[in-house]
């Protein structure tokens, strides 16, 4: 087996920097949007891709692709969802095994609320502090590491 090719100090920097970057950010996020909206980011993350959808419901293992969830993460996140009247599960006619997610109305409402501080948030905790040539390099970067991830095997 070949040795570990292990980081340099700055690529070390760079990684424990986006890491470190990631939790806090999530985890600022998360405080402001329940405290704004009484939403999680999961029950965000949830609602932005129903609300999305433009051919209405979502398929159950659709929404775990597109929300990059496991389906028992998923499925446990949709019955609080649903509980809380966020959202309604519905039997698919062609599949008796298979079902829709639906955005009720509760749903639909909670979402239009929590997005315009969400956004703000987003906007003041990352955008306000980079240039536009920072924003330029971090999507460029962000797109290469995406495309290397997706063409990855396994």
């Amino acid at each position: 087996m070949a040795d570990p090719r292990w980081l340099d100090d700055r690529q070390q920097r760079a990684w424990r920097g986006h890491l470190a970057m990631q939790a806090r950010l999530h985890a600022q996020l998360n405080r402001r949007l329940q405290a704004d909206s009484g939403l999680s980011l999961s029950d965000f993350d949830v609602l932005v891709a129903l609300s999305e959808a433009h051919d209405g419901p979502m398929r159950v293992q659709e929404l775990a692709d597109h929300v990059q969830w496991e389906k028992s993460r998923l499925s446990h996140q949709l019955s609080r969802m649903e509980r809380r009247g966020l959202l309604e599960r519905q039997d698919c006619p062609d599949d008796a095994r298979g079902a829709f997610v639906v955005l009720s109305t509760a749903g639909r409402s909670a979402i239009e609320r929590a997005a315009p501080a969400h956004v703000e948030a987003v906007q003041s905790l990352v955008f306000d502090g980079l240039d536009d040539a920072q924003v330029r390099t971090w999507a460029d970067i962000t797109d290469a590491v995406l495309a290397r991830v997706d063409g990855a095997p396994g």
